[in-house]
């Protein structure tokens, strides 16, 4: 099996991670049905001769390789998402484009997973070389709930770890760049359902009931004071009301009123005080109004929090490889990435790398989203190397 100098990956590994993203990106599932992602990637890793893999979350699958070197034994989990999203796509440029209607790679999960599967192949043939254990987990379910990265903590698949690294596309950033912060890199991202409840009347007499139209009128402008007014600028803190349903006649002072809406904060410590507030907001309202107010929120996933060493480590490792002019430290996200349960049970690091390049400027989440495949394998390759830097202490 032929490697190229000064290349992690031999010449069949890299040719293996351009067929997963071409396959994947052919065939892609949505969150939770990943079916034929899993029975594809499974099959890759036995042609390569590793075994073992294990299922979680019925959709995902594990990997471990343990290194047979002498020295510590430390253990190092990588996170290759697998899902995709409801979004049709507009890209008849591309030879592997998506062949199901209404779904594609908008977001890079093809990209990533098969990163992580040349991370795994890699390691599976250097398994002398090194000494410790990494964990390749392609992990479905990122996008939607139920979480797979919930399933992870759940299920402790990172116990005993001493860390974990994941990555993400970014178009934001160059093609062939790479950029890593300390602490918070995105938000938390919890969902609350708010029925209000008032009391049916005649549209020319409202004093005879009581205005859920009018109270949920009130919620609105109300709740966005807890992020102007109690929450501190630095922590990124915002309320979204997606959704409002109410009423059935132009005529009628409407009783019920249900609106589902996001809260997401780079605050760990002030997450659970966000959601609190959203809550006593909701029922002071309604109480003030005459009504009730019911707030269902349910927890999703927790910020991103990168560790300070890891990026330190990593920002050493691009600097060698690649140059200093390939790495900075600017991007936080505003949104939210289920690997922040990853990194609320070991020390962590998701890293992004740049594909932005002409032809390739759309964001992630748009019809038209795209990543040349000649970021594959020198994105496998670095995050090889930066794992063999973490297994040794």
């Amino acid at each position: 099996m032929a490697t190229r100098s000064n290349s992690f990956l031999s010449d069949a590994e890299r040719d293996a991670v351009i067929e997963l993203r071409h396959a994947m990106h052919r065939e892609p599932e949505l969150s939770n049905a990943e079916w034929k992602t899993q029975e594809r990637i499974g099959g890759i890793l036995q042609r390569f001769g590793l075994n073992g893999a294990k299922v979680f979350h019925n959709t995902g699958l594990y990997v471990d390789i343990e290194g047979s070197a002498s020295g510590p034994k430390r253990s190092i989990a990588v996170r290759g998402d697998i899902d995709a999203l409801p979004i049709q796509e507009a890209r008849e440029d591309l030879p592997y484009r998506s062949q199901v209607n209404g779904v594609m790679h908008a977001c890079g999960h093809d990209v990533h997973a098969s990163i992580a599967l040349g991370t795994a192949l890699a390691f599976h043939r250097m398994r002398d070389n090194f000494a410790g254990k990494v964990r390749v987990i392609f992990q479905p379910a990122e996008e939607a709930e139920p979480l797979g990265g919930r399933t992870v903590k759940d299920e402790r698949l990172l116990d005993g770890f001493d860390g974990a690294v994941g990555f993400h596309v970014s178009p934001d950033i160059p093609a062939g760049m790479f950029d890593a912060c300390e602490g918070s890199i995105t938000k938390s991202a919890d969902q609350f359902k708010l029925t209000i409840t008032g009391k049916m009347a005649h549209g020319a007499s409202p004093h005879n009931g009581v205005d859920a139209i009018a109270i949920a009128a009130a919620f609105v402008n109300e709740v966005q004071k807890v992020v102007s007014r109690e929450m501190p600028v630095d922590d990124g803190a915002v309320v979204t009301i997606g959704t409002i349903h109410g009423g059935t006649a132009t005529n009628i002072i409407c009783p019920s009123v249900v609106m589902e809406g996001t809260i997401r904060t780079r605050s760990p410590e002030r997450r659970e005080l966000l959601s609190q507030r959203v809550r006593e907001v909701a029922e002071g309202v309604a109480a003030m109004h005459r009504g009730h107010a019911e707030c269902i929120i349910r927890t999703g996933e927790p910020p991103v929090v990168n560790d300070g060493e890891m990026v330190r480590r990593f920002r050493q490792v691009v600097h060698d490889t690649l140059g200093r002019d390939s790495f900075t430290a600017k991007r936080r996200a505003a949104g939210s990435d289920d690997f922040g349960f990853y990194a609320a049970c070991v020390p962590s690091i998701y890293f992004w790398f740049g594909t932005r390049a002409a032809g390739n400027e759309s964001l992630v989440h748009t019809p038209t989203f795209g990543a040349s495949d000649d970021l594959l394998n020198p994105t496998a390759e670095l995050t090889v190397r930066y794992v063999l830097e973490l297994l040794n202490p």
